[in-house]
């Protein structure tokens, strides 16, 4: 593992490549590639569910566990320094959902905390149907 300092710039970049590493390795079940992404005493939270999970093997244990046929495609990744937000197209069986997830590195560019937010899908309300449009 490379561990000469980063600069900004390259810590940028690693941490967009990470979390694209991240997801693309749990889309193919890749959990020990999934594991290298993730520093030691990585911290994922879950807002909604007020879930934390503490250090990479439950980080690993707790998508790998992750029942149902799921898929995901990343939609888009947005880095600045050491963050990065993801949003990402997720399925489950037949049910499909969106995903926002933040996440910060470390100082040797893996992930060291994830903040994932899954929106729960819902009808507008009628009486604005005039001022959008639906897609």
């Amino acid at each position: 593992m490379d561990t000469r300092p980063h600069t900004e710039g390259e810590l940028m970049a690693d941490i967009g490549a990470t979390v694209e590493t991240y997801w693309a390795t749990a889309q193919a079940r890749d959990w020990r590639a999934f594991s290298a992404t993730l520093a030691d005493d990585v911290r994922y939270e879950l807002p909604q569910t007020r879930e934390r999970v503490l250090g990479r093997d439950g980080v690993v244990r707790f998508n790998a566990e992750h029942v149902g046929e799921w898929s995901l495609e990343v939609e888009r990744v947005v880095t600045d320094g050491d963050q990065a937000v993801s949003w990402v197209s997720f399925s489950v069986d037949e049910e499909e959902t969106q995903a926002i997830s933040f996440f910060t590195a470390s100082a040797d560019g893996r992930i060291q905390t994830i903040t994932d937010f899954w929106p729960t899908s819902y009808e507008p309300p009628r009486e604005r149907e005039h001022l959008v449009e639906r897609f």
